[in-house]
């Protein structure tokens, strides 16, 4: 008999009752602005930033409406400015470079390792065309960041981390997100915190931070966060910063903050889904595992592998044979855009020079989601029908 998988790969597991219980009594108080609180009251906004800012490691932390609105502000933040040039990965989701353009920014791309981690080499042949480095740790993949860190000190390069893939993850033992000048993460229904949409903003610099808070709207009621610097900081940023009205409400931060608390059991539980896939699939004729460094301690809440120098006539046949036992692959070198695979020359609002290593990575690029829903089972059967279907197309020459 065929295996089948009868799983959904976009059903989360539900929000705790700690956090239905408390966005209950935010919806009961009628207080869902973040600044609306009774008096002696601390938002539910101001309590996550705390507990987030304490999780990272980190002075402060800003919650905000969208990781894609943190992306945006933490460039404004650093000074990013219209005309400029921001460095980036050619290997990333549409927001990244959406961020940079939407601050009047032109991205110029960097390519892609084997390993899906940005090409250092590509980083420091570049490193005179930007001062501003928007680092997409794209699918949970972290390069060396030592060595990163390192050509961008010595080329005046500011890093601004996007983590929307890696909270909870490090490198050499240090959190991601605590490298760069400013970290953003994103909280939208598919990452490792759940709240439809949301994000943060981290950084240690008092100065970063006030601007951003000014800048995600704070009314001059940048006292009501906990995690901002002194009030003098925001003394001369106060009248020339522009409002952006970003913040995120106290009904998200509410249901955000029992998930928080469970982080690190859920990145444990993800990486166990992760390795019990990747078991199965490794030595599959044809399939290419990702090399995870021994030094990055990932979250496996998705997964890759290559297909490497598979035409694209049988790397679609390997979808259809997979889909039609009910497992879901992305495709990241198809002919056009689906869903969220987008790639670096399909943003024209950027022109982009050509990057012929990270196409043919790309090319042979698969990619799918592992929502916790998945048992250790469920995520061998579809280790098992990855396997398969690849080896059959493999074996058809």
């Amino acid at each position: 008999m065929t295996e089948m998988f009868e799983g959904s790969f976009t059903q989360q597991e539900p929000i705790p009752e700690a956090g239905i219980a408390a966005a209950e009594r935010v919806l009961r108080s009628g207080r869902l602005h973040r600044y609306n609180t009774a008096p002696g009251e601390t938002s539910e906004a101001e309590l996550l930033e705390a507990e987030f800012a304490r999780a990272i490691g980190l002075d402060h932390a800003l919650a905000v409406a969208s990781g894609g609105q943190a992306m945006i502000i933490a460039l404004r933040a650093v000074g990013v400015q219209p005309g400029d040039r921001v460095l980036t990965n050619a290997f990333t989701l549409a927001p990244v470079p959406g961020a940079i353009a939407a601050v009047g920014a032109t991205p110029v791309y960097l390519g892609v390792t084997e390993g899906l981690a940005l090409d250092l080499d590509d980083l420091a042949a570049k490193a005179d065309r930007g001062s501003v480095l928007l680092l997409s740790h794209m699918r949970g993949h972290l390069c060396d960041m030592d060595r990163l860190m390192a050509i961008c000190a010595a080329a005046g390069i500011m890093v601004v981390e996007d983590c929307a893939h890696t909270m909870g993850a490090a490198w050499n033992g240090r959190a991601s997100g605590t490298f760069g000048a400013v970290a953003c993460f994103s909280t939208q229904t598919y990452k490792h915190l759940n709240s439809g949409e949301g994000g943060f903003i981290a950084t240690d610099d008092a100065a970063l931070a006030a601007r951003a808070i000014l800048m995600s709207g704070s009314y001059m009621f940048h006292q009501r966060h906990g995690q901002a610097p002194a009030v003098e900081v925001f003394d001369e940023l106060t009248y020339v910063t522009p409002n952006q009205s970003a913040r995120m409400d106290n009904l998200r931060a509410a249901i955000l903050r029992p998930q928080l608390a469970n982080l690190p059991r859920q990145c444990a539980r993800w990486t166990e889904r992760y390795r019990a896939v990747e078991a199965e699939i490794a030595g599959t004729p044809g399939l290419q595992v990702i090399d995870r460094p021994a030094a990055e301690d990932f979250v496996g809440s998705s997964i890759q592998f290559l297909l490497p120098g598979w035409d694209a006539q049988k790397i679609e046949a390997v979808l259809a044979r997979c889909a039609a036992r009910g497992v879901e692959l992305k495709w990241f070198g198809g002919a056009q855009p689906t869903g969220f695979t987008s790639r670096y020359d399909d943003w024209r609002y950027a022109q982009a020079e050509p990057l012929p290593d990270t196409d043919r990575i790309l090319r042979g690029l698969l990619d799918m989601r592992l929502p916790l829903t998945f048992s250790l089972a469920d995520c061998a059967l579809i280790g098992r029908i990855i396997r398969a279907e690849v080896a059959a197309v493999y074996q058809q020459g």
